[in-house]
């Protein structure tokens, strides 16, 4: 393995070649830059290098190396290079060795996976972990033992990818198109039309290579932009497929635009080819300066942590703020007058890649190149749920662009996303409150899909009221039964030409939503489009869908050995198994979600049930559910979350009997929203004497101005809950929280020592109730309304209304097995978050 420069030396007269004559660096080392040069020369090759024993080591290898695994690239060993040629681009004159053009197609670091580098070199096995531009993951280097069964004059190697994350099986090679300089983004004709600096003053006789030309597509000289070219569409699946062949995309949650260039100019069309050029002025100009093409791509509003916010979007074009929105594009339909669209989907891929690494940074800014995965797309899907994003979209790496849906493109969702008509609006008073929304169902006309009665941030209202009052109608657009108003509500109903995108938690039986949250408007989109009752990969109702034999499906989540007794017969009542526990969750999760959705929870799991091993689960373990979200506390691993239906079924499925959530915001961990006063009575005491005290805590705390309910914990006490505004004027922090709960809790003991104790050791209680304050700190939490108890009984910590507080209340009598009953009954916590008040004048009255 010796570096040594003598051969490359010998084989130039740098006198005529820009090629730099270099030294050898300082050997040993293990790792080091690693890059790969197209040459065009005699024959256009792949020149790939990785720095070792102070040279480049180096080999021609026939073809651009493959992430295909089944790829096998002959690579055949030549001199070694010095380090300085890790920087070479540009042209070799005539009558020189190597004559040609030099373009830097790749760049990066290697690291051996074996630490002994000459041992693989003397066997013939270099294994690299290569982190380049374009190549990345595990790669080998094989040599070949003979040619064609004689001793092989030069030493002939395999470049192979190995099996990764990074491995795209069906690649084959697209990766030839990809013309572009990683370093200067310049293509092989732009090089070799550069100034020669260097001429040849001893001609060798051998003849230069034919100078590379830009491709007819790259010489394209458009006048105006192309027409609109119409768009390839998804299919729905529970599931990427499994096959060989699939690349998996991050679905990106925005407006699918169509961006043509051509002379200078652009033009951004939706999927349906409307004119949207004026509403996108930055990215219109920037695209001004790209080559002249067809992209088709999403264009999306990102959050502080980069993930697309379909929301942020909406309000971003109301406030006519687009400059920092960013385009991701997928696919490249035209290139110059070459209509692409025949081609692989992973040559499109490549002469896509190739066109934007040619684009100058200053017309770059606002757009990104979509990667592929072709590892497991369940692996992906699971990454992509974990992170929050909408889902994955899955393609035929082999498959042509064909416009319309089709079976080599398909989508996968993390959670339920679609498309509905707007049929009416309900308001109490002057605040909105909800929409009444459906589909149209063939001629029956607009079939009713239930309410949405979430997801109004003030920017979203600012566009959407004025839209509802310009389509206002005098009657109900829905055929069949009309949906009817509720208490106090006003509905106000709607020519159907509105689209709203919503996010759900799947369908009842009888076709209604649930868990319905909105998104957004969809400009792009027309009524009629929204012809088909929705599709999503939530499957839900009341009683488990069949599987497998022995298994169930609950809101899209396969439920292993359903018959599983988690709570044992008690007090005469059949035991609950685990397919009970997942009905239950589901049942109760329009109610049980606000309390918990988007929040760090703690889960106590009891995989055999309450009488087997409990234990808490904070952090997300090995084969975690893709449906739990996680979240970043910045602590050593992030907390587990829920964000809807199916998050729910899934802790139910992993044996996850109780919820503990912190007492934050949804998606703020630093922000308090609510703060709870746990009554625990010492031994002795009888609910009675709950009861009384909880009656105290409320009056004490309605004295400060704030609004308290109450719920039964699933055991012996209660918790009184006061929700708290968590906006920018209003916030606290966690240290305020906790020190406002420990001084009401000290001045109500103050107030009446003989019924009250604040000290937590159960020895020094003395027949009186603990009021525990410690549950308001950051990472504290407390049990959520409607969450079971892992304790015989399967109890639920039941929310009430003060009413309910009372002699004869029996905390015993709210369990899974009476809580079909208990929700045919109103909410008692259903105004909940709209009895939040700032907790700044009750700190003040405490002196906080």
């Amino acid at each position: 393995m010796l570096g040594e420069l003598k051969t490359y030396k010998a084989k130039r007269d740098f006198a005529a070649t820009p090629e730099p004559a270099g030294k050898k660096g300082k050997g040993g080392q293990t790792g080091g830059r690693y890059l790969i040069q197209r040459h065009a020369a005699t024959r256009l090759h792949y020149d790939f290098r990785i720095e070792a024993d102070g040279v480049l080591k180096s080999w021609a290898v026939t073809k651009a190396p493959s992430r295909d695994h089944t790829v096998k690239r002959l690579a055949v060993e030549v001199e070694d290079h010095p380090l300085d040629y890790g920087s070479f681009e540009g042209t070799i004159p005539g009558g020189n060795y190597g004559a040609g053009t030099v373009q830097m197609w790749d760049t990066g670091t290697w690291a051996p996976q074996e630490p002994d580098l000459e041992a693989a070199f003397k066997r013939g096995q270099i294994k690299m972990i290569l982190d380049g531009e374009r190549l990345k993951g595990k790669w080998a280097l094989i040599r070949l033992r003979s040619d064609r069964g004689k001793p092989s004059k030069r030493n002939n190697w395999l470049l192979i990818k190995e099996i990764d994350e990074y491995t795209v099986d069906g690649e084959g090679d697209a990766n030839m198109e990809i013309d572009a300089s990683v370093t200067t983004g310049r293509t092989m004709a732009e090089i070799a039309e550069g100034k020669t600096q260097w001429t040849s003053s001893k001609p060798t006789g051998r003849k230069a290579p034919p100078k590379p030309k830009a491709t007819t597509a790259q010489a394209s000289h458009a006048t105006r932009p192309h027409a609109f070219v119409p768009i390839q569409l998804c299919k729905i699946a529970d599931y990427p497929p499994s096959a060989a062949g699939w690349a998996h995309e991050i679905k990106f949650d925005g407006y699918r635009l169509q961006v043509a260039t051509g002379g200078g100019r652009a033009t951004i069309r939706t999927r349906k080819g409307l004119d949207w050029t004026d509403r996108f002025p930055e990215l219109a100009a920037d695209a001004a300066k790209w080559p002249d093409a067809v992209i088709d791509g999403e264009l999306c509003a990102l959050t502080e942590d980069a993930s697309p916010d379909f929301s942020a979007l909406q309000a971003a074009i109301s406030d006519g703020d687009t400059g920092g929105l960013i385009y991701f594009a997928f696919d490249l339909l035209f290139e110059g007058g070459e209509d692409l669209r025949t081609l692989p989907l992973s040559h499109r891929k490549a002469r896509l890649q190739a066109v934007l690494d040619r684009l100058p940074k200053a017309a770059a800014k606002r757009i990104r190149f979509v990667d592929h995965f072709a590892s497991s797309g369940k692996a992906v899907l699971e990454s992509a749920c974990r992170m929050d994003l909408e889902g994955v979209i899955s393609k035929r790496l082999d498959a042509p662009y064909s416009a319309g849906r089709s079976n080599s493109w398909v989508k996968s969702k993390c959670r339920g996303r679609d498309e509905v008509v707007i049929g009416g609006w309900t308001s109490e008073g002057d605040r909105f409150r909800s929409l009444i929304v459906g589909v149209h169902d063939g001629k029956k006309g607009l079939r009713p899909l239930g309410r949405v009665g979430t997801g109004y941030g003030e920017p979203l209202l600012k566009t959407l009221l004025p839209a509802l009052k310009k389509a206002a109608a005098d009657r109900s657009p829905f055929a069949g039964a009309t949906p009817r108003k509720t208490g106090g509500e006003t509905i106000h109903w709607l020519k159907p030409v509105l689209v709203a995108e919503i996010e759900h938690g799947g369908y009842t039986d009888s076709g209604s939503l649930r868990q319905a949250a909105f998104k957004g408007l969809r400009d792009d989109k027309t009524a009629p489009e929204v012809d088909t009752a929705p599709q999503t990969p939530v499957k839900t109702s009341p009683k488990p869908a069949a599987a497998k034999p022995g298994k169930l499906v609950v809101a899209g989540i396969t439920i292993s050995h359903p018959d599983k007794v988690l709570w044992p017969a008690h007090d005469g009542a059949d035991p609950i198994t685990k397919a009970d526990l997942v009905a239950y969750y589901e049942t109760v999760a329009e109610r049980l979600l606000p309390h918990v959705a988007d929040r760090p929870t703690s889960i106590i799991r009891a995989p055999e049930g309450i009488e087997g091993e409990q234990f808490f689960q904070r952090h997300a373990m090995p084969g975690s559910n893709p449906r739990l979200k996680l979240i970043d506390v910045h602590e050593r691993k992030p907390y587990v979350a829920v964000v809807d239906v199916g998050g729910l079924v899934a802790i139910g499925q992993s044996g996850g009997l109780e919820l503990h959530p912190w007492g934050c915001a949804p998606g703020d961990p630093e922000t308090p929203e609510q703060i709870t006063f746990d009554l625990d009575p010492d031994v002795g005491l009888d609910f009675a004497d709950v009861i009384s005290a909880a009656k105290v805590v409320k009056a004490k705390l309605e004295t400060l101005g704030l609004n308290p309910f109450v719920k039964t914990t699933g055991g012996k006490g209660l918790h009184v809950v006061v929700p708290i505004k968590s906006d920018a004027r209003s916030a606290v922090t966690w240290e305020q929280n906790k020190a406002f709960a420990k001084a009401v809790s000290e001045a109500m003991r103050v107030e009446a020592p003989d019924r009250f104790t604040t000290t937590l050791a159960k020895k020094a209680r003395g027949g009186k109730i603990f009021l525990d304050y410690l549950r308001n700190g950051r990472m504290a939490t407390a049990v959520a309304p409607w969450s079971p108890r892992a304790r015989p009984g399967a109890g639920i910590a039941f929310p009430l209304n003060w009413g309910q507080v009372k002699a004869g209340l029996d905390p015993k009598a709210f369990n899974i097995r009476t809580a079909p009953a208990l929700l045919k009954k109103a909410d008692p916590w259903k105004d909940f978050r709209d009895g939040a008040v700032s907790l700044q004048p009750a700190l003040k009255k405490m002196g906080l």
